[in-house]
């Protein structure tokens, strides 16, 4: 194993969003977009443990598909919390609208990493413009409604904002023994782990049979 606490933290983070992934399914719109948006972090967490731990060497059969896998589940992502912010945010019209245009922004995302530049930095860029978005919706509904599941999702936006941060900054507890993608790994945690609760929340009160409190939030 090359970097084991890139690995071990990668597969912990792609334990912990399948967990919420499976926990959060439901049909509805909110629930079905975060368990997508889970479900691909989880993908691109195994995906990247496995190339830190085992495929470093960028020649490697398993490193050329594995990972382009894992910047193309990072665009997956970005697509799912995207329609969430829309949905979130917007009345049906706006957010189908904005829903067709992360599409079509994804596809190019799709063709950029395939086709010409598979950098990591190309995939923080194009999550960037989703998170804060995410966080945007996030901060006016709580403005709205002072909710905690729009606090719970803000606090969330920021420590994986945070997170992004410390991974480009290499910023590490130890260079060798826990490095800035440990580290990064463990701050996503954390913050993709309120963002859990938020969507917990904001999928029960989504559910037509939901009697809560903010069931009837329009």
């Amino acid at each position: 194993m090359i970097e084991p606490d890139v690995v071990l933290t990668d597969y912990a983070l792609a334990l912990e969003c399948a967990v919420f992934s499976w926990l959060l399914w439901r049909r509805e719109p909110v629930a079905f977009w975060f368990t997508i948006g889970f479900l691909a972090t989880a993908v691109a967490a195994l995906a990247g443990g496995t190339v830190h731990g085992f495929f470093g060497d960028e020649r490697s059969a398993a490193h050329r598909i594995l990972w382009p896998l894992v910047l193309l589940m990072i665009g997956v992502g970005s697509l799912a919390f995207a329609n969430v912010a829309a949905i979130l945010r917007f009345a049906r019209p706006a957010a189908v609208a904005i829903s067709r245009a992360a599409l079509v922004l994804f596809l190019v995302y799709c063709a950029v990493i395939v086709l010409f530049n598979s950098s990591f930095v190309v995939a923080i860029i194009a999550y960037l413009p989703a998170v804060l978005f995410l966080g945007w919706a996030f901060l006016e509904q709580y403005s709205r409604t002072r909710q905690q599941a729009h606090a719970w999702g803000l606090a969330g936006i920021g420590v994986t904002l945070l997170a992004a941060f410390v991974q480009q900054a290499r910023i590490a507890l130890h260079p060798r023994y826990f490095n800035h993608n440990a580290v990064y790994h463990t701050l996503q945690a954390a913050g993709l782990f309120l963002i859990f609760l938020a969507a917990r929340d904001l999928s029960k009160e989504s559910d037509p049979h939901y009697k809560g409190p903010g069931a009837d939030m329009s």
